[in-house]
């Protein structure tokens, strides 16, 4: 039942940490098994969701300190993110694509914790006091955490644009 009703959650926010969807369905299995071997910890006093989310924020960042995921290509991203909105404008298209490529890039060089705190608030559109609740955390740490992270991903992407500028 818990695998039901919080598979799609535990995959997003794996998908959106690795980008890659194979990584991602990985992922998922190895967190919903942690989670069963964690269920005796669990205050039943607590919020479950965010509990669970916290665990597999844990998981993920444990998992990219392991493996380096900062370091590795988005090939596979590419191969499997859908598509963006159809349009018949090729030129935008193939922006659009630049685009989403860079902020991905981008979100690749923050450090996890940074890059989670990102990923809740801005991708996922958590509030600020539920991505505290998922990083175990303070507010004001994750405000911190994303204000940070604007400003890195925000001179990461001008420092792609100017050599993108050298290239041609």
């Amino acid at each position: 039942m818990l695998v039901d009703l919080y598979t799609k959650k535990v995959f997003n926010m794996a998908y959106q940490f690795t980008g890659s969807h194979q990584e991602a369905e990985d992922l998922t299995q190895d967190i919903f098994v942690k989670l069963y071997r964690s269920l005796d910890k669990f205050d039943l006093g607590k919020n479950f969701t965010a509990w669970l989310l916290a665990l597999a924020k844990n998981y993920l960042i444990d998992e990219y300190r392991r493996t380096k995921w900062e370091k590795r290509s988005r090939d596979d991203f590419e191969d499997h993110a859908p598509t963006l909105a159809g349009t018949d404008d090729p030129e935008r298209g193939l922006a659009e694509e630049e685009t989403r490529n860079l902020l991905w890039s981008g979100l690749n060089q923050l450090p996890a914790e940074i890059r989670m705190a990102v990923i809740l608030k801005e991708i996922q559109g958590k509030t600020y006091e539920e991505t505290a609740e998922i990083s175990g955390v303070p507010v004001g740490t994750v405000k911190s955490r994303i204000s940070r992270g604007r400003l890195q991903l925000a001179k990461i992407l001008s420092q792609s644009s100017r050599e993108g500028e050298h290239d041609m």
